[in-house]
């Protein structure tokens, strides 16, 4: 027998200060993740040129 939900309460609170401040720190470590993951791939690919 299904189950119906007929009310969602949702209670969030939002700290503007600190989370601005690790969301930057986030977006840092993700961009230097992807580059080295782009890098890693470049260098993969010109190895692979080289050996043929």
């Amino acid at each position: 027998m299904p189950i119906e939900i007929r009310e969602l309460h949702i209670k969030v609170n939002v700290n503007n200060a600190q989370s601005s401040q690790n969301e930057g720190e986030q977006k840092v470590i993700e961009k230097e993740i992807v580059i080295a993951e782009c890098v890693e791939q470049v260098l993969e690919i010109l190895k692979e040129n080289k050996e043929r």
